[in-house]
């Protein structure tokens, strides 16, 4: 049975297996969370019966108004106690376990006071085996062959029954260390710590008397990386299969596991002593040779849980000649699996490429130990020895005769080593460890060191690097010794900023929006294909290989449509009145020049709700083009920008402006959102919407950190007013940036306040644009001679630029 809650657990005399320690419980646990191995649990058994002493029955006889009582007189630490006892076995002369007034049972869950029982006092009950949660055995109290009144009951069965009271650690693992899911490698860590002496290393040597009737061979397309790195098995006919040892049932049961059968509880046991799975054929179900191959998709197994599977294609498995026999490194099958009739058994003993193990395990939803550590990673260079310990403990326990082992495929090279540089725990770590301290900490751990090369131990696939050298150094040493430590600064001055100038931007940017009335969203940078297609986007180029979902294949092209989508579900709601904004990163390509940081905010509804006064309108234009031009001009834009035509097709084509500081400089887009795109998206529009471009923005020539002093002059402005008869076809904005463009320096302002298409205008196809020149003087009032000139020059231009003539 698989340990579903997929910790570690193992016994204290499973773990004096081991190593060779007198620490104390919870100093062996204190120890194990300070390495890293965190515990979960410690149950131990003395905790529950710490109060119970040993007692002798001096005299029984029978309640007077119950035929299966008896009142017994039993000799306790305290004196002669009256007690009446319903167990068939209760009379004199027996010793037995106390528990006394204002003692707790657990078994019955019940703190015990003096009572009346058929009208007779009991001063407290003789226990059971159940009752003390020893045992399911109920039928009668307990009885000693031996002990003194008085005795601490936990201290008896530590010198007889010392399993009865043997403490279980529960440890939490995490996924970069497969090497204590097994005892031997919770051990090793304890040693380096120095709570204990490492013991050697199990070992066997079985010499096969046979050749072993079942071959076994790997499929040239499932061969080291893809599917399976060395297999090894060997036949053990004359095998007596039967329950196991009660020292062996006993440890399995202590951590959970229902003892099954001798065969099948060897393999359980090495599953936990060594991190080493292994599994056992009936071999007289096997026909012909075991072969490791991939599925074509389709085939079926009835697997040792009970539960039929169908194998997806590329699935590595253990077939005979008959079919499949095994899902491979996760479970066997139930027509080849060992019963208490079998009599010849084929150990099978391999190790498998973890990440297909992984994705057959999560794709059949097959939970077991054996993935669980398989697809974890094992200790490949410990294969060929566990098929020789575990035969020999099959010998041991079943009898038999073992064949010489077949193998097919080779251990795999996990040869590596790093340099070992003593200096880098201090700049690492910030713990100063003695080198010779460092080294003896590592070989400790298995590491081999050749001068200032550290080979690392083969059940370590964890340790990739240098850095990973000095973490275990630092395990070691615990890093509770850590002392905290002021970082260094500069004995004057100001530290330099840490920010860069993009990301002082950014963040400017998002509190400028939210200061304006918007919300922040944040949405995943993933969008479905439809909606990333009406944005430009939706390539391949874009496309996700392995998306969450078919709604999030492809990187976004735009951060308006998380915002439409945000919008949408809101109105769904009832909110209909939105301000929404994001700051992120979008995509034009699968680049990194083709990534660029995006602003954009959204405004969908009303500015506020309905009142008697009217004082509320639906969002327009301009709108987002005030709110544009705040954040960029809180970003650092410059003043004076053009507004052009020409956007993206998601905007509505007459009702947007693009920012621009020329033609080709685009700092954002502003307008209304194109109907047919709201209404793909689902909003009820109309909506307004910018998007801006912080990193189009320039960068100020020079860095400072204060805000340049404030211009004013105190000279009078002047203000003229032209109307000009131009071609329908001629956009305002032509008109004003000729306007504009006639002084620069003197021309602060020019607004367009009127427009006028009709009569003989829109008969002749023209119209008239009447614009408002703000001229601002710096150092002199203007003349009038000056005022002319300048009008003068506007007309000029605005006639070259755009073909009008003033209006008479």
């Amino acid at each position: 049975m698989p340990n579903e809650d997929k910790t570690m657990k193992f016994t204290l005399s499973w773990l004096k297996d081991h190593l060779d320690t007198t620490a104390s419980v919870d100093e062996i646990a204190e120890t194990l969370t300070d390495l890293g191995l965190e515990i979960e649990e410690v149950i131990n058994p003395a905790d529950r019966l710490g109060v119970f002493t040993l007692a002798k029955v001096k005299h029984a006889e029978q309640h007077p108004d119950a035929d299966r009582l008896r009142v017994c007189t039993v000799e306790t630490d305290e004196g002669d106690k009256q007690i009446v006892c319903g167990a068939p076995n209760a009379r004199a002369g027996i010793t037995v376990v106390l528990a006394k007034p204002g003692d707790y049972v657990p078994g019955i869950d019940v703190t015990l006071s003096v009572g009346k029982i058929r009208g007779v006092e009991s001063h407290g009950m003789m226990a059971s085996e159940r009752e003390l949660e020893l045992s399911d055995e109920h039928d009668g109290i307990i009885e000693l062959p031996s002990g003194e009144v008085g005795q601490k009951f936990v201290d008896w069965l530590a010198e007889n029954d010392p399993s009865k009271v043997d403490p279980v650690f529960d440890i939490a693992i995490t996924p970069n260390r497969p090497d204590a899911l097994g005892v031997r490698g919770v051990a090793r860590d304890l040693a380096a710590r120095g709570l204990g002496t490492l013991k050697p290393a199990p070992e066997a040597n079985v010499k096969g008397t046979f050749k072993s009737p079942i071959n076994v061979t790997i499929d040239g397309d499932t061969q080291g990386d893809d599917g399976c790195y060395i297999f090894q098995g060997r036949l053990i006919k004359g095998v007596k299969n039967g329950p196991s040892p009660a020292w062996l049932q006993k440890r399995l049961k202590a951590i959970g596991l229902r003892p099954i059968s001798a065969l099948v509880d060897v393999t359980n046991f090495f599953t936990y002593d060594q991190n080493r799975p292994l599994h056992v054929f009936d071999a007289d179900k096997v026909q012909g040779d075991l072969r490791i191959h991939k599925t074509t998709g389709g085939e079926q197994l009835l697997a040792l849980d009970e539960k039929t599977y169908t194998f997806e294609p590329g699935m590595v498995v253990i077939s005979d000649d008959r079919g499949v026999e095994s899902v491979a490194g996760i479970m066997g099958g139930e027509e080849s699996g060992c019963t208490e009739d079998t009599v010849n058994v084929f150990l099978e003993a391999a190790v498998w490429e973890p990440i297909q193990i992984a994705r057959t395990g999560r794709a059949l939803k097959i939970n077991s130990d054996a993935r669980y550590r398989n697809e974890r990673g094992i200790d490949p260079a410990f294969n060929p020895l566990a098929i020789e310990l575990a035969t020999q403990m099959i010998l041991d326990l079943c009898g038999g005769e073992a064949s010489e082992v077949v193998t097919a495929g080779e251990v795999p090279n996990t040869d590596r080593a790093y340099k070992l540089d003593t200096d880098r725990c201090s700049s690492l770590v910030g713990m100063d460890i003695p080198a010779e301290t460092q080294r003896a900490s590592l070989e400790a751990l298995g590491f081999v060191m050749e001068g200032d090369m550290a080979h690392v131990p083969s059940w370590r696939p964890d340790v990739l690097g240098e850095a990973d050298l000095v973490e275990e150094v630092a395990r070691i040493a615990s890093l509770t010794k850590l002392v905290g430590k002021p970082m260094s600064r500069a004995s004057t001055g100001v530290p330099k900023p840490v920010l860069t100038p993009m990301q002082v931007r950014e963040n400017t940017g998002r509190r400028t929006a939210a200061a304006l009335g918007y919300n922040e969203c944040v949405t995943y940078s993933f969008i479905d294909a439809a909606s990333a297609a009406l944005f430009a986007g939706g390539e391949d180029a874009t496309k996700l290989d392995n998306p969450i979902s078919s709604e999030m294949s492809h990187m976004r092209p735009d951060l308006l449509p998380g915002l439409l989508q945000a919008a949408a579900r809101n109105q769904a709601r009832g909110f209909m009145d939105l301000a929404l904004f994001e700051v992120g990163a979008i995509w034009h390509g699968g680049e990194p020049e083709e990534q660029r940081l995006a602003i954009s905010g959204i405004l969908v509804g009303a500015t506020g709700p309905k009142d008697v006064h009217g004082a509320a309108r639906g969002f327009d234009i301009y709108d987002a083009k005030a709110d544009a031009e705040a954040i960029l001009a809180a970003m650092g834009a410059p003043a004076k920008v053009q507004i052009l035509r020409g956007a993206e097709g998601w905007w509505h084509p007459g009702r947007h402006g693009k920012i621009c500081l020329g033609p080709k400089k685009v700092l954002g887009v502003f307008g209304e959102l194109h109907p047919k795109v709201l209404a793909e998206m689902d909003v009820k529009g109309p909506a307004v919407a910018f998007t801006l471009y912080p990193e189009e923005i320039p960068l100020p020539r020079k860095s400072n950190a204060t805000r340049p002093a404030l211009t004013i002059s105190d000279l009078q402005p002047v203000e003229r007013d032209f109307a000009f008869v131009v071609d329908a076809d001629v956009e305002a904005l032509t008109l004003v940036n000729a306007a504009a463009g006639a002084d620069k320096a003197l021309i602060e302002d020019v607004r367009v306040f009127d427009q006028f298409t009709g009569g003989k205008l829109g008969e002749a196809g023209q119209k008239s644009i009447a614009i408002t020149v703000r001229m601002q003087p710096t150092d002199a009032t203007l003349t009038e001679k000056e005022i002319e000139a300048v009008a003068a020059k506007i007309v000029e231009k605005v006639g070259k630029a755009t073909g009008g003539t003033l209006r008479g």
